[in-house]
């Protein structure tokens, strides 16, 4: 009798021991501010999948750049640093121009062309992240881009010389085309640079002007020229991925589903509810008129085209699929 009580002590040991191991907790870096809603969506997802995994995965989420800057989280998860990481996809053009194509200005101007240049050009983003090492699990768009300024701007000549924030290479080369003078900013820096007029423009989103309480900073017009849907995605250590049992791995994949029709959803909200802060907050909230929407829109052309021959065969045929 004490021999099979050992013997089971032992066998309940070694299994309990074997379920610890296998656990795994991961990492998961976020640029944004816990009250952004791209983090906030971040969180709930990682707490279902660490809630519906029994045990098996924790994903601990670190907002607001506290584990690695924006700049920084995609290599940090291709390194196996960071497990797990969100990324504004377009910063990565160097990376995959195919990683641009959601902020070539005015391709998609409206959410549901937005999704459908997502899923033509989803397949080819994959197999790119696939050749370096990373898993990914779903991409959500920020609201449509408008253009921010301290000033008000009625002319192209009103944007000559116009201090730019830029933050990937293709708004850097919206500024060259339109004549402004760029600045390279990651969005944490934004309410700094626009106080000390390091920058007094900038196409983003009006969420995030919303976030940053712009206003504050001598910014008092918003025009609102739905320019592209630039979008951020989550993605994972091939590593990482790889010690988990395909029912973990089911699980984040069908957890991954749900966040990305859900930030879809609460995109869409902030992009009406958002320009209306703007506005009460007193900023000038309206449209450019015609000859500046066809200045942009030569813009874009000339920049569809520049991306064309970048991208190459991936990128055609991704077009050819979004047409």
């Amino acid at each position: 009798m004490k021999l099979f009580k050992l013997f089971t002590f032992l066998i309940s040991s070694v299994l309990l021991f074997a379920n610890v191991s296998l656990a795994e907790k991961w990492d998961m870096a976020l640029a944004y501010g816990a009250g952004n809603f791209h983090s906030a969506n971040a969180a709930e997802f990682a707490k279902n999948v660490s809630e519906k995994s029994g045990g098996k995965l924790t994903i601990v989420t670190h907002p607001g750049g506290s584990l690695f800057k924006g700049g920084e989280i995609f290599r940090a998860v291709r390194t196996g640093q960071a497990q797990i990481g969100e990324r504004f996809m377009s910063a990565l053009g160097k990376e995959d121009p195919l990683l641009e194509i959601d902020s070539q200005p005015f391709l998609a101007t409206s959410y549901s062309d937005a999704m459908k240049l997502y899923k033509a050009s989803k397949p080819e983003i994959i197999k790119g992240l696939e050749e370096k090492g990373l898993v990914f699990l779903y991409a959500v768009p920020w609201p449509a881009q408008g253009l921010y300024s301290k000033k008000e701007i009625n002319s192209v000549s009103d944007l000559k010389g116009l201090k730019f924030r830029a933050y990937n290479s293709a708004t850097i080369r919206i500024a060259e085309l339109t004549g402004m003078a760029p600045t390279k900013i990651e969005a944490a820096e934004i309410s700094q640079a626009f106080s000390t007029g390091a920058v007094e423009s900038m196409i983003t989103s009006p969420t995030t002007g919303k976030n940053k309480k712009i206003w504050e900073n001598g910014v008092k017009y918003f025009y609102d020229i739905a320019a592209w849907f630039p979008k951020n995605m989550v993605i994972v250590h091939r590593g990482a991925w790889n010690k988990l049992d395909a029912a973990t791995q089911e699980l984040i994949m069908k957890e991954a589903a749900v966040a990305e029709r859900k930030g879809w959803d609460l995109s869409k909200k902030g992009n009406v509810a958002d320009k209306k802060v703007l506005a009460a907050a007193g900023m000038q909230v309206g449209k450019v008129n015609s000859e500046l929407q066809k200045h942009f829109q030569e813009v874009g052309a000339t920049m569809a085209g520049e991306w064309k021959k970048k991208a190459g065969s991936r990128g055609a045929s991704v077009l050819a699929a979004y047409n």
